[in-house]
């Protein structure tokens, strides 16, 4: 009887320890993750790219003091800017330039490495398959065979007006 109470007690603390630790919150903070956030797609969004050179929003959406004060700057003439607060201003804008932009990436390393990998997997699969899987060749491939073979079929004068036989020369005994 005590058996039984023990099992039926046990079993009513599982039950109740799935449900305390079954809630999201419980799960992600087990882990030492936060939630996600989501991006609202409906709003503009920000990416440098050559074909579009003009990005739907600036690229700094908040702006510090010194940007604020930059902004107000700008109002004004631009003579009177120096080189590095119009590059300032421009980075306010923009992330990349377009020499930036065009730069060549060293991704094509990662694919050819990517190729060369796959194409060594093939090879070992293909060596496996060669000396596991597939039966010896059959004795009607080796030299000896076919050449005895040969024999045979001009001997036998198979197909002497257009085939085989007929390019053999039977009073020299060779090839015409």
């Amino acid at each position: 009887m005590l058996h039984l109470t023990a099992g039926r007690v046990g079993s009513l603390l599982a039950r109740r320890a799935t449900a305390a630790f079954s809630t999201s919150s419980v799960r992600m903070a087990s882990h030492g993750h936060d939630v996600a956030e989501t991006t609202d797609m409906s709003l503009p969004l920000y990416w440098d790219r050559v074909d579009i050179p003009l990005p739907d929003r600036p690229y700094k959406d908040t702006l510090t003091t010194g940007d604020q004060s930059l902004k107000q700057k700008e109002q004004g003439p631009w003579s009177q800017l120096s080189k590095e607060e119009k590059v300032a201003l421009y980075r306010l804008m923009f992330s990349q330039t377009f020499p930036e932009m065009k730069q060549p990436s060293a991704e094509w390393k990662s694919v050819v490495g990517g190729i060369f990998i796959l194409m060594g997997l093939t090879g070992l699969i293909v060596w496996w398959q060669k000396v596991y899987v597939y039966p010896p060749a059959p004795r009607t491939f080796d030299a000896d065979w076919q050449a005895k073979q040969y024999k045979r079929m001009l001997d036998m004068r198979v197909n002497p007006i257009e085939g085989f036989a007929a390019k053999w020369d039977y009073k020299k005994g060779q090839w015409k």
